[in-house]
């Protein structure tokens, strides 16, 4: 029976390879959108894991999280710099970071924060130390920078036409391990090297060295320093001391922030936290809240999908269906002949049955493999872009639903099986 099969399949090769491809590609389908779909939840929420909260200005969660945590270009309203000020000395709170966006290099984002969030999120550096100094900076793991490089920010994007600031320069002084995160493709320097770039920042320190000085002198420099800071937000221009002192103890008069990242110490503080800051001028989320949502949105859009893949896969069953009847119409004679030579009608179901299914079967383990690779590629590119890694591979629910399907196209290679176990021998060799 084998050899006959074999022998079968050769002649009818070209038939037997388009069949093959028809399940394969309808297979890969569905495949393909459910290791995605899964894929991409199992990766954000790896993302967003170490970040317990996060509180900005009032407006969309969504962008907010998807800003602050998965660092994705938009323009966010700034909060007062006092809910920072105030954050820092709350005895709820393990450790507070702020973020300061905008600015970017060679295609990756800079990123202004404290040390504090770089400590409490990753485990030592691969290679050189934390940044001490305003003009210093730290690359995550997929910045093609090595240390001691130098960064030349540049306000917005390339494709934005933003500018360079000119004379801006930061020094690379370590590079972090892989996170799986966003932030590997991330440039990480002082929130202060990021507001005086802007030309924020500077009031508190005139204040203080006005407050040692005489009155013309204070008048004088404080009009100096007028006239500079207005021709800085002018250009949109301000300048570093690239070998100044880090400080990261924040005073009410900071400048705004479009987020801050909260560690508090225990669940309860948590809720307390997000219940105290979400009023109307600040938002508080708890990113995985936020997420939830947009997985939802990710459920409506995969049940679409995987609808269409389901409607394809039935038409292809359909197709053949009809075609393999039409196929054993055609073949009545040789089904006749096998009849007339002794063969059972066992051994006739059996060869139709056993030709079609191991046809669709190969189908379905092409399909497989097939849809894992075009996930794993789409998974590569968008790692790529977003630097979050998608863990793209079988479960045990693939591989139930590789017997589901190989059950029904075990019932579905036996409509034509039946038809020629159900043909007489004496009128298959008339017709």
């Amino acid at each position: 029976m084998i050899r006959f099969i074999a022998a079968d399949l050769r002649r009818l090769w070209l038939g037997a390879v388009v069949v093959v491809l028809l399940v394969a590609l309808a297979t890969a389908l569905g495949v393909t959108v459910t290791l995605q779909e899964r894929a991409l939840r199992l990766g954000s929420a790896r993302a967003a894991d170490k970040f317990d909260l996060v509180i900005g200005a009032a407006g969309s969660e969504t962008q907010l999280v998807l800003s602050s945590i998965f660092l994705q270009p938009a323009p966010l309203p700034l909060m007062p710099g006092e809910v920072l000020a105030k954050l820092s000395k709350d005895p709820r709170v393990a450790w507070v970071a702020p973020v300061g966006f905008g600015d970017s290099f060679a295609g990756y984002p800079l990123v202004g924060t404290t040390r504090a969030l770089i400590g409490s999120t990753v485990s030592g550096f691969a290679s050189g130390r934390m940044f001490e100094k305003e003009g210093e900076a730290v690359v995550g793991a997929a910045v093609k920078l090595p240390v001691g490089a130098e960064i030349k920010p540049m306000h917005g994007t390339a494709a934005m036409g933003g500018e360079t600031h000119a004379g801006v320069v930061y020094h690379v002084t370590g590079k972090l391990p892989p996170t799986g995160t966003p932030w590997d493709r991330a440039i990480l320097v002082p929130i202060q090297a990021v507001w005086h770039v802007h030309g924020l920042g500077h009031d508190h320190e005139h204040e203080e060295q006005e407050h040692h000085e005489g009155g013309a002198a204070q008048v004088t420099q404080a009009a100096a320093a007028a006239d500079e800071h207005a021709d800085e937000d002018h250009d949109h221009h301000g300048s570093i001391d690239a070998d100044a002192a880090i400080d990261e103890i924040f005073a009410a008069d900071a400048p705004g922030l479009p987020a801050v990242l909260v560690k508090p110490k225990t669940i309860a503080d948590a809720y307390k936290l997000r219940q105290e800051y979400r009023n109307g001028n600040t938002l508080a989320v708890f990113p995985g809240e936020v997420l939830t949502s947009l997985y939802a949105t990710l459920g409506d859009a995969k049940m679409v999908l995987s609808a269409v893949a389901a409607g394809s896969q039935g038409l292809v069953a359909a197709a053949l269906v009809l075609v393999t009847i039409t196929h054993i119409g055609q073949r009545r004679r040789q089904i006749g002949a096998l009849r007339a030579f002794g063969a059972p009608r066992l051994s006739v179901f059996a060869i139709v049955w056993f030709e079609l299914f191991l046809l669709v079967a190969l189908g379905i383990g092409l399909g497989f493999l097939t849809g894992l690779a075009a996930a794993q590629m789409i998974a590569n590119a968008f790692t790529a872009k977003s630097g979050i890694i998608l863990p793209v591979g079988f479960t045990g629910e693939d591989w139930r639903m590789v017997l589901i399907l190989l059950a029904a196209s075990a019932v579905l290679s036996a409509v034509p099986a039946i038809l020629a176990y159900r043909q007489s021998p004496a009128a298959a060799l008339r017709a």
